[in-house]
């Protein structure tokens, strides 16, 4: 058995980090998962790694890598940065630890990094696609070509370019990460059919029913780190596809960085990962807290209008070649051949795609008739102001009584039975195969996803699932279309066929029971129980998976922070009003924020939503000689460029929505940050038609489903939120919880949802005292 220490990147770990390697190295031997709810400082990451690691390089351990998982892209970071330390710190004779970070198509293909062969950010992902199938058929059974041709071809392009007294007399070579790649900036054809030189050479290097690892030009496995930048580099320069070097490499190299999409996504799983879904994997799933909500979205489907749209258009013309030659009986045409032809490798018939397309077009008219009838009842004369519409959700049932939902219902009144339903996804897949066939015959390029399989799918799976655990509704998304007519709410609209996973649970453990055993970690987990509910680990305990609990609390001098929480009224509508009420609740509000507000140093203010926080913003502006930033709810950029306002100069006062970015996974180490008050328990909208449907599957699967749906995850937005001030042994600070509810019991407490270690911390201070309370802890 090996020794640990050997791979723990530190001179001496922390207490805590040799319990939790140990526990966790000895859980995942027995095939189990540690729990491990640590606060900043814990040393997480590490210990996560170094038990990983350990076991794959143990030779009486059956595990041969570690996959983590995180939803942050900064924790990515963080890994990546531990994983260097340990092998800048192996023994001599250790190789170091091979690893690779996991990206999207976007981030290594050479020609969308440079803008070049037609390819972008807006297409980078239908071109891929299609320019491999392109590549795949020319040197596939029955191509007219060979692999490595098309790469030789590719590469003599340069001679040409130069002969032709084009780029100055000289070759030109598409350059990207700092390498210059052997083919040029223009997309290469062959028998007027554009492919991927890159994917060529790939295929070229693939062994026949060999290992794809074997198609690997360069050395991997005692470089350490592979970044995607090193990945790009590496690869072009011997002409080969980053992207399939970064699928041949994942099953070999010992530890493997990626998110919840790279286990989760069913889609992702089919297609790029599905190798590292096996017991030879130690899975560590970091920002567990956040587990759950992720994987309710990436296992819940829904398919828009303009999607339902297209895929009748799409069978449309799929069936009028064979509709057209039946009438005219004439010689069979070409189209006709094709489409008989596929239906038969399919086993469909032509019957089955006029009803599937009737469905579809029947379904719009139903999805068109149920949004007006909305509009009509909600938004009396909508028609005059469509640009003024919000986003909406219309229930297709009681969200807190399981049935069959309307759209079910009607279309067994309209004639359409289960099989109609099940029929679509076979359908849309044939259809696919007939247009990519017809216009790669026509020489047209195929660039772009067809609608008729997603369809296909979803109204599949909208059959399928029951109707306890998923809710459906008709999403309406804001968009604008000036094509449709002035008087129709698809110009204002994208209606949604939206079908939710309420319990995700059962995905989550199932796909964790795929693993052989890993670690599941956070700082905001507790209460633990309820956590491993949630996530199918109490599932997996029942089927005899040992699941073993840890908690840490801060590990820094207790004489750097101050914790409070205050007993002030209930921060409720009912107790607070709208925010430009005058009601006492506010005032003892503005009171407690306005203190915190005047402690040295940046403060970070936590309101339940993004209206309150525009109440406080203002509020504060009166009330303290800081500038006050307000955080509105606005796209990546502009809260980039609110971060680094706050970072930089005097020192500010940052207002935000607790469901926002900036209270999770944001880096406020050193002076970045020396306060954090939370106002309120931050419970998401209860009125909306999706939360009472979860709250309700819920209460029939665990029995408190306000407590599991609503309570805790409230509280861990708070718990992470005050988790941003204290970041490091050297660092001061203060964490203010507001609200009754957190300073004592009752009916409604959400103080027993604290882990024991932050109950003992946040003594109850009344409100009157916390100004006091500040001032002696500055002081």
């Amino acid at each position: 058995m090996s020794d640990w220490r050997d791979v723990f990147g530190h001179e001496e770990p922390y207490d805590e980090q040799v319990d939790g390697i140990e526990t966790a190295v000895a859980t995942a031997r027995d095939g189990g998962f540690t729990v491990v709810e640590g606060a900043c400082g814990t040393g997480k990451t590490m210990l996560a790694l170094t038990a990983g690691i350990d076991l794959v390089r143990d030779p009486d351990s059956d595990y041969e890598r570690v996959l983590v998982l995180t939803s942050v892209k900064q924790q990515l970071r963080q890994f990546e940065e531990d994983l260097r330390t340990i092998n800048a710190n192996l023994p001599d004779d250790y190789k170091s630890v091979s690893g690779l970070t996991m990206v999207g198509k976007a981030d290594v293909c050479p020609y969308n990094r440079e803008n070049a062969g037609g390819i972008d950010e807006d297409n980078v992902y239908e071109r891929c696609e299609s320019l491999r199938e392109h590549t795949g058929d020319l040197v596939g059974e029955g191509g007219s070509t060979t692999a490595q041709n098309l790469a030789t071809r590719a590469r003599r392009q340069q001679t040409g370019l130069a002969d032709s007294g084009r780029s100055g007399g000289g070759a030109t070579y598409l350059e990207t990460a700092g390498e210059p790649t052997p083919y040029p900036p223009e997309m290469p054809e062959y028998d007027d059919t554009e492919y991927c030189p890159f994917y060529a050479q790939f295929l070229d290097d693939l062994p026949e029913d060999g290992d794809p690892v074997e198609a690997v030009p360069f050395a991997f496995d005692d470089v350490g780190l592979i970044e995607p930048e090193d990945l790009v580099g590496l690869s072009v320069q011997h002409g080969t596809c980053p992207h399939s070097m970064m699928g041949a490499l994942l099953p070999d190299v010992e530890v493997v960085v990626g998110n919840y999409y790279h286990a989760f996504d069913p889609v992702t799983t089919a297609t790029f990962t599905g190798a590292l879904l096996d017991d030879s994997t130690f899975v560590v799933c970091d920002e567990a807290h956040m587990l759950e909500p992720r994987v309710r979205d990436l296992v819940s489907e829904s398919v828009g209008d303009a999607t339902l749209r297209d895929a009748e258009s799409e069978l449309t013309r799929a069936i009028q070649p064979v509709e057209f030659d039946d009438r005219t009986t004439s010689s069979t045409t070409a189209d006709a051949d094709l489409v008989r032809a596929e239906l038969e490798d399919a086993g469909v018939t032509l019957r089955e795609l006029k009803e599937v397309r009737d469905f579809l077009r029947d379904l719009r008219e139903e999805l068109d008739r149920r949004v007006t009838a909305f509009l009509e009842r909600e938004h009396r004369g909508w028609k005059a102001n469509l640009a003024d519409l919000p986003d909406a959700e219309i229930p297709l049932r009681d969200p807190t009584e399981p049935g069959q939902d309307a759209i079910s219902e009607w279309a067994e009144e309209a004639g359409y039975d289960g099989g109609t339903w099940a029929r679509a996804e076979p359908v849309g897949a044939v259809v696919a195969r007939i247009l990519n066939e017809a216009e790669a015959e026509e020489g047209e390029s195929v660039d772009k996803e067809r609608a008729a399989p997603a369809a296909g799918r979803v109204l599949g799976e909208w059959y399928r699932n029951d109707h306890e655990h998923y809710f459906r509704e008709i999403e309406l998304e804001r968009t604008w279309n000036d094509m449709e007519p002035d008087d129709s709410w698809r110009r204002a609209y994208n209606a949604h066929l939206a079908m939710q996973n309420c319990v995700p649970s059962d995905a989550i453990g199932e796909q964790l029971a795929e693993f052989g055993g890993g670690v599941l970690m956070s700082a905001t987990l507790a209460p633990l129980d309820v956590f491993e509910e949630v996530s199918g680990l109490a599932h997996l305990e029942r089927e005899g998976r040992p699941v073993v609990e840890r908690t840490y609390g801060l590990n820094f001098p207790e004489e750097n922070r101050e914790s409070f929480a205050v007993d002030a009224p209930k921060f409720t509508y009912d107790n607070r009003g709208a925010p430009g009420d005058e009601t006492q609740a506010r005032q003892v509000y503005a009171d407690a924020i306005r203190d915190v507000a005047r402690s040295p140093g940046n403060v970070l203010v936590g309101m339940p939503n993004y209206a309150e926080a525009e109440w406080a913003a203002e509020t504060l502006r009166d009330l303290v000689d800081k500038p006050v930033l307000l955080d509105e709810s606005s796209g990546d950029d502009a809260t980039e460029a609110l971060k680094d306002d706050f970072f930089a100069g005097e020192s500010k006062v940052l207002v935000t929505s607790l469901r926002g970015t900036l209270t999770e996974g944001v880096d406020y180490r050193g002076d970045r940050l020396k306060a954090a008050v939370v106002c309120g328990v931050p419970i998401i909208n209860t009125a909306s038609p999706r939360t009472k449907a979860v709250r309700t599957a819920y209460e029939r699967v665990f029995g408190d489903g306000f407590t599991y749906a609503l309570t805790v995850p409230a509280v861990r937005k708070a718990r992470q939120a005050l988790g941003r001030v204290i970041r490091g042994p050297d660092e001061e600070g203060v964490r203010v919880l507001v609200d009754s509810r957190y300073a004592r019991d009752s009916w409604d407490s959400v103080r027993e949802f604290l882990p024991e270690t932050e109950r003992e911390e946040f003594q109850p201070v009344s409100a009157d005292m916390l100004s006091l309370g500040l001032d002696r802890f500055w002081g």
